[in-house]
């Protein structure tokens, strides 16, 4: 979470509870040293339910919408990060 008076982190990663591969997505993050992030719970949202009901996780840019789905590793992640 963050605090009150910084802005919101740009990415976000999209997950479920109670979801292995979220968790291995974490994991990665992590290994490829990820700036803050926002984990956002798509469980009971109806529309994020709808659009990413069986791709999470997914890792999303705030600013571009760009998203990079599952599976990635850490490489990857830094190779999808934006500059």
């Amino acid at each position: 979470m963050t605090a009150p008076d910084r802005p919101n982190p740009r990415l976000q990663l999209l997950q479920r509870d109670d979801c292995p591969l979220c968790d291995q997505a974490l994991a990665v993050l992590a290994a490829a040293r990820v700036p803050e992030f926002d984990s956002i719970w798509i469980d009971d949202v109806e529309a994020l339910e709808t659009a990413y009901g069986t791709r999470v996780p997914v890792l999303r840019d705030t600013v571009t919408g760009i998203e990079l789905d599952w599976p990635f590793d850490a490489d990857r992640v830094r190779a999808w990060l934006p500059r």
